[in-house]
């Protein structure tokens, strides 16, 4: 036991394993330089802090906070803040490496990085969590900036999150700087076309596979695990295109239709209350049962290792869409594959926000200003084509999509490391 926990760094935790099984697999197939796949397998700089605030109570209280850069090869680093529970410095290092794998594979000069605090937001008032935010950003400080990492919002953050990040950094240096982060409201450079990124990505590729296995998605069934800002705005976006969402959970409960839902309704009803299935609007459904339903499209938007090699088997969907950072374990991988299901791998079906990061990124260092129709044009060409090299890639190669997605992105970021060489 002593010898395992020598060998093991402390962030080698189920995700990180699962994170590194996938990339295993991956340059494998690529015939990887072993020495750049060792260099690969750990993320560059971890940064552990201690983010103390004063709760509403007068009293203090001390919260863990993490800043993981796993690539910076191709560019600076760029990930979200997770404020969650469950955060740990393991998950973060996989969501890390993940995001490397993500800005590569769609084109991008960015590395990956990614940070978190382990809290409960949904505890906390909203002055709590603006403390916690300044905390952690002063504390993170060293790391961050411009031109070395970006942080973006994630679960448990928001635009208002990310403005006070900005402003606090900004106070630091002492000017205004919108580049250190993005996801901000627009008024303080933030870009247009940015909350509905992700979901809107996830459509656009959801589009593409529907024409691949000739899917109408006039009346499509569809699944959606997570009724937050990934999987609202997905859910939304293909409810006006006349798909019929059977089912939607979130953290508290589903709901489930079997005629559809009213996305409209049921998105009003959120506002008010947490569990959607006291909205009255179908039947109580578990997390656990929502993914077992038979449907055309599942999008599971919530967190990590949600399919695994136990429901896998009971998964009955056409195509398998991943909103959120891996939910599907590589046990579960195989079987769906067996099932012969469309599987989106989430470095390329979420990667929409990352992408309109990117672009809110260029826009604050150019201080010029996109209309959300460009955005929404330049979004849907780059994530369609990245789409469509991986497809290609998996019929050349005879792997599975999220095979074929990791062969892309890692095989850019290593040749990228062989040219640049190692220092010193």
């Amino acid at each position: 036991m002593e010898k395992e926990r020598r060998e093991k760094p402390e962030f080698h935790t189920p995700v990180y394993e699962m994170a590194l099984k996938q990339f295993d697999i991956a340059s494998e197939k690529l015939g990887l330089d072993p020495n750049v796949a060792s260099r690969l397998r750990s993320p560059k700089r971890a940064l552990i802090v201690s983010v103390p605030i004063k709760m509403d109570d007068g009293n203090v209280k001390v919260f863990e906070g993490y800043r993981v850069q796993h690539s910076m090869v191709l560019g600076p680093a760029k990930g979200g803040t997770r404020y969650h529970e469950d955060v740990n410095l393991g998950e973060v290092s996989a969501l890390a490496m993940w995001m490397s794998w993500k800005s590569a594979v769609i084109g991008l000069p960015l590395g990956g990085a990614k940070g978190g605090i382990r809290c409960n937001p949904k505890e906390m008032s909203r002055g709590e969590l603006q403390r916690l935010t300044r905390r952690y950003t002063t504390e993170i400080f060293p790391l961050i900036g411009p031109d070395r990492d970006i942080p973006g919002p994630d679960v448990g953050t928001s635009e208002q999150t990310m403005a006070w990040l900005m402003d606090t950094y900004s106070m630091q240096v002492g000017y205004s700087v919108p580049g250190i982060a993005t996801g901000k409201p627009v008024n303080i450079g933030g870009s247009l076309g940015r909350n509905e990124a992700t979901g809107r990505g996830v459509v656009y590729v959801t589009m593409e596979a529907a024409k691949r296995i000739n899917i109408n998605l006039n009346g499509a069934k569809v699944v959606v695990q997570g009724f937050g800002n990934v999987g609202y705005v997905a859910a939304k976006i293909l409810y006006d295109m006349g798909c019929k969402i059977i089912a939607v959970s979130n953290s508290k409960g589903g709901i489930y239709n079997k005629s559809g839902l009213d996305i409209n309704r049921l998105y009003e009803f959120s506002k008010e209350k947490q569990n959607l299935s006291d909205s009255k609007l179908g039947d109580k459904i578990t997390n656990k049962e929502l993914l077992e339903l038979e449907c055309d499209i599942l999008i599971p938007a919530a967190l990590s290792a949600q399919i695994d090699g136990d429901n896998a088997k009971r998964v009955k969907c056409k195509i398998l869409a991943e909103g959120a950072n891996g939910p599907t374990t590589p046990e579960a991988d195989q079987i769906l594959k067996d099932k012969g299901v469309f599987l989106i791998p989430d470095i390329l079906a979420n990667s929409g926000g990352v992408t309109v990061s990117y672009f809110e990124w260029v826009q604050d260092l150019q201080n010029f200003f996109w209309k959300e129709k460009e955005i929404n044009e330049k979004l849907k060409d780059i994530i369609v084509s990245a789409f469509n090299n991986m497809m290609f890639l998996t019929e050349k190669e005879k792997v599975d999509h999220r095979t074929a997605a990791l062969m892309m992105g890692i095989k850019k970021i290593a040749d990228a490391m062989l040219i640049r060489g190692l220092y010193p």
